[in-house]
């Protein structure tokens, strides 16, 4: 008699886990980030209006706040060129308010975090992961509270995230053709012109094949990377008039001048602090898989290593500083689950392991509404238990309001809030004079609508009031012209 067939092998439901996974995941790491694009209008720190918001708005509409960066030229126009792009995408289609064409702007940084997530993915796979461990380490990057909350922000950081980790995982691929590297060395040459700082992931990648043996490899990328320093520097010529002036202005004013240090400075052990307040369970259990990643990725987590050392030996720090590093950091967790993994042969055992690591990242992203800013590391000295979330929000949708008032002609911002720390003509979106809270009084006739405190809603018509704010209509026909007004930012 013939031997009997062997009996049939169970099908494996790992590779639908780790899909099923990721995808929902990413989805739900899309509608947290694109949620919050649509309802936060409040800021974290001013740069993510004018280093970006703000110049954009003045290469579309015409006008705006000029910082200090676009008057010395200490940034490079990229950023702005981009946010710009979008905008017009925005106008194209219509969304010529505030609300539309920020709320479009918003909404593509929110779906650029989550391919990010996906970014991570990617990288754990390039470095061996097998799919349930690298998407098991996209959660933590999907659902963390900190990439949730700073997702939607229009910050150099931001742009320059998703192509750092889509660079590095195209580029060092096992077996990487020529053209795969050159598309991974300009992904991050892009990134460097996006935010000067990540610049140390292309001396990254270049240290990595030198330590490969792979020398062709290693001329090539160097040769993309000077094509786009060239391109770095020719952006700077066309804008500035001088080759990588910004990049020269940039690091005088922060490395040599430490001018940074002029809003604050923290200890070395800052990061490590202000990410236990933040996101402990994600932070303990992402640096716990990394060491056990070491071994098989040692030279990605030099990476992360070496970008969190430079950054946390400079003396003024801001947790934003290291979002391109996340991706990376969520990609070697999930390396490191993959060493774990490999001790198992139990599916059941593995997928457990797999959906506890993701419940870490969903019980971030539960209690991501409740950051505050001393969670944060930001604002610590002053008003730490304040929400993160819609700080002068209540000011900004009263500008927006403000802005569509056809009898507008000038306006104060009375309130005691910092022409940095609103919105600007981003929100305002009117040519007409805007005042802060030192500027001139109600009797120079200089404006005729106030954004005021409600025990100040004296001597004219309350329009609109928001959150404890009043914007409020003065009882004088028309404006005085202002000649000596200054689009400057104070």
């Amino acid at each position: 008699m013939p031997p009997a067939p062997p009996p049939p092998e169970t099908p494996s439901f790992e590779p639908y886990l780790a899909r099923g996974l990721l995808l929902v995941a990413l989805a739900l790491g899309a509608i947290l980030r694109v949620r919050l694009a649509l309802t936060d209008d409040g800021l974290y720190w001013p740069d993510e209006i004018y280093q970006s918001l703000e110049p954009a708005h003045r290469l579309v509409f015409g006008y705006g706040l000029v910082a200090w960066e676009f008057i010395d030229g200490a940034r490079n126009w990229a950023l702005p060129g981009l946010v710009a792009g979008l905008m017009e995408v925005a106008r194209a289609l219509g969304l010529n308010t505030p609300g539309g064409y920020l709320g479009l702007v918003k909404g593509c940084f929110a779906v650029l975090g989550t391919a990010t997530a996906w970014g991570s993915y990617r990288l754990a796979r390039t470095y061996g992961a097998v799919p349930l461990a690298a998407a098991a380490g996209a959660c933590l990057l999907a659902l963390g509270s900190v990439p949730l909350y700073f997702a939607p922000r229009a910050m150099s950081e931001n742009a320059s995230a998703l192509p750092v980790v889509l660079g590095l995982s195209i580029a060092l691929a096992p077996g990487a053709s020529r053209r795969a590297l050159g598309v991974g060395a300009s992904l991050l040459g892009l990134a460097v012109m996006l935010r000067l700082q990540t610049g140390i992931f292309c001396v990254g990648l270049l240290a990595i094949l030198a330590a490969r043996r792979q020398w062709k490899e290693a001329r090539f990328a160097l040769g993309v990377l000077a094509g786009w320093a060239v391109l770095f520097g020719l952006l700077d010529r066309l804008t500035w008039g001088e080759w990588f002036h910004s990049a020269r202005v940039y690091l005088e004013f922060n490395v040599i001048r430490q001018g940074g240090s002029g809003w604050g400075t923290a200890p070395p052990s800052y990061y490590t602090r202000v990410l236990l307040k933040s996101m402990m369970g994600v932070s303990l259990v992402a640096t716990g898989l990394s060491l056990l990643a070491l071994r098989r990725a040692w030279s990605l987590a030099a990476l992360v290593v070496a970008f969190y050392v430079l950054h946390a030996a400079q003396p003024h720090k801001e947790l934003r500083f290291l979002i391109p590093m996340f991706p990376l950091f969520a990609a070697l967790a999930g390396v490191g689950l993959d060493v774990v993994l490999r001790d198992w042969s139990t599916e059941r055992v593995r997928a457990l392991m797999a959906l506890s690591v993701a419940a870490v990242g969903l019980g971030s992203a539960g209690l991501a509404s409740q950051l505050t800013f001393g969670e944060l590391g930001q604002y610590e000295s002053t008003r730490p238990q304040v929400s993160a979330y819609d700080d002068s929000g209540p000011i900004n949708r009263l500008l927006e309001v403000a802005g569509q008032r056809e009898d507008m002609c000038g306006l104060k911002i009375e309130a005691p809030a910092h022409l940095a720390w609103t919105g600007g003509y981003s929100y305002f979106h009117r040519r007409v004079p805007l005042y802060w809270y030192q500027g001139p009084d109600r009797g120079s006739g200089l404006f005729n609508y106030v954004i005021t405190l409600p025990q100040f809603r004296f001597g004219g018509e309350e329009v609109a009031q928001d959150n404890g704010f009043v914007l409020l209509r003065l009882s004088r026909p028309g404006c005085t012209p202002d000649p000596a007004y200054s689009w400057r930012l104070p």
